[in-house]
């Protein structure tokens, strides 16, 4: 099969070669790194070769479970925030029909979301909507404490069993979470719940293709064996063995360093399909969260076009030239539509009349991109061949092991996400928990 293909051409021209070619020399000494777990956040690498590592046992184990929700199961809530939920949600997003909830067919059932937010009025309308129907929960965390996932998972556990029964709960409520520790471990093993394993070595951000997306995605009635064998093909693709060149991690990862490196600080990710919208979403938290340090960092953004042309089309166009894009092209979509001849014509359309509408709407993408770098905008095109399972876990890994190098060649560690704490810390302290006295007390004089 075809893999995803990158190309740099309209975003080298705005690099000095030899500034990318610096980059690019770099790669042998970093995937070496990788490979042998020298660099920095070390004990953070079982997704290197996690979709050469899965076990069909596992995958099999996974879709056990998913066949048994699908079955008992009208709604399955997913509980969990940050690469607890991103993941997951990419790919139902880009799989399911627009209109018909995510998941495959009306046999399966919905896949929705909670815990990725503290909103009360999110959280009634959620009891109001599960109200009378038969759901299931998977409840995603290491700890089981994290503040936004423990209090919808505490609210839905407590709706699932007095409208369904303990039981059904007991059959329905599986926990992924740590191996051995943690409150949301401690609880599974207590009620007997279905568990599966987060990694100790595998971070949030790059737990798509662990129990953490693949169970959500199978519930939904997706095909995750097509998924990992996608990451599989791009796994060898992005080898340490393959020549830096050719490899499209590597290529991606010292253009953008060597765009940064010439004032280039945000990068803008960019579809013309609606349905890769959360792959934007994730794509955010992987590249924010592992480079977003040491007052460094490319900032990343994401825009959905043609859409967004209407909006922030003119600051892209003509704003400060701190930017760079990267769009992801889909060349074959799923259906064919056409649009229609009409005899008064007074839209003005019947010059495109009889063209498909994704002709149209890859004529958008054609001129944008002109446009953009006629206007100093540095374009990079990552094309897939199609929107499935298959290139999807493509796109996740090259996307994955593309952040590693590139972060290792800021100079930062890609791994880890101390900043994230911070706000914690507050809000702790503002809700008086214990153990935060001191805190409370230092933040409460703040704010006088």
């Amino acid at each position: 099969m075809d893999n995803i293909r990158l190309t740099i051409k309209d975003a080298s021209r705005f690099v000095d070669q030899k500034v990318y070619e610096g980059f690019l020399s770099q790669v042998d000494t970093l995937s070496a790194e990788l490979e042998n777990a020298t660099c920095p956040g070390s004990d953070f690498l079982g997704w290197l070769h996690l979709p050469s590592s899965l076990s069909q046992d596992l995958i099999d184990d996974i879709m056990v479970t998913a066949e048994s929700m699908r079955r008992d199961c009208q709604v399955v809530v997913v509980a969990g925030i940050g690469g607890s939920y991103l993941g997951a949600r990419a790919v139902l997003e880009a799989l399911s029909n627009s209109f018909g909830g995510l998941r495959a067919n009306h046999d399966a059932p919905q896949v929705i979301f909670a815990g990725n937010n503290i909103s009360e009025d999110y959280l009634y309308e959620l009891k109001d909507y599960l109200a009378g129907k038969k759901f299931g929960i998977i409840n995603i965390s290491k700890s089981g404490t994290t503040t936004e996932t423990a209090i919808s998972f505490r609210l839905l556990r407590e709706w699932c069993e007095t409208s369904c029964g303990k039981d059904f709960a007991r059959r329905n409520i599986v926990a992924v979470t740590d191996a051995r520790k943690g409150a949301a471990r401690m609880m599974a093993d207590k009620e007997g719940y279905k568990t599966y394993v987060i990694p100790d070595n595998v971070g949030g951000r790059f737990s798509v293709l662990t129990p953490v997306g693949l169970l959500p995605v199978a519930v939904a009635g997706f095909d995750i064996s097509r998924l990992v064998s996608g990451a599989l093909s791009m796994e060898e693709t992005c080898s340490s063995k393959s020549p830096a060149a050719e490899n499209p991690a590597a290529v991606y990862a010292a253009m953008r360093n060597a765009l940064y490196a010439g004032g280039k600080k945000i990068e803008i990710l960019v579809n013309f399909n609606p349905k890769l919208h959360y792959i934007m979403e994730w794509w955010k938290q992987l590249y924010g969260e592992s480079e977003g340090k040491d007052n460094k960092g490319i900032f990343p953004a994401a825009v959905d076009f043609s859409t967004d042309l209407h909006s922030m089309g003119q600051w892209i166009q003509q704003g400060e030239r701190t930017i760079f894009e990267t769009v992801i092209s889909v060349a074959n979509v799923n259906h064919e539509l056409r649009i229609p001849s009409d005899q008064e014509n007074l839209d003005g359309l019947n010059y495109i009349a009889g063209k498909r509408i994704d002709e149209v709407n890859k004529m958008a993408e054609l001129g944008t991109r002109l446009a953009h770098v006629d206007g100093g905008v540095p374009n990079m095109r990552i094309e897939m061949p199609k929107v499935d399972e298959y290139y999807i876990g493509q796109l996740f890994y090259f996307f994955e092991k593309a952040c590693a190098i590139s972060g290792l060649m800021l100079g930062i560690n890609p791994f880890n996400q101390p900043g994230v704490e911070d706000y914690k810390k507050n809000m702790f302290a503002l809700l008086d928990k214990p153990g935060y006295e001191k805190e409370s007390e230092a933040i409460r004089e703040r704010l006088k």
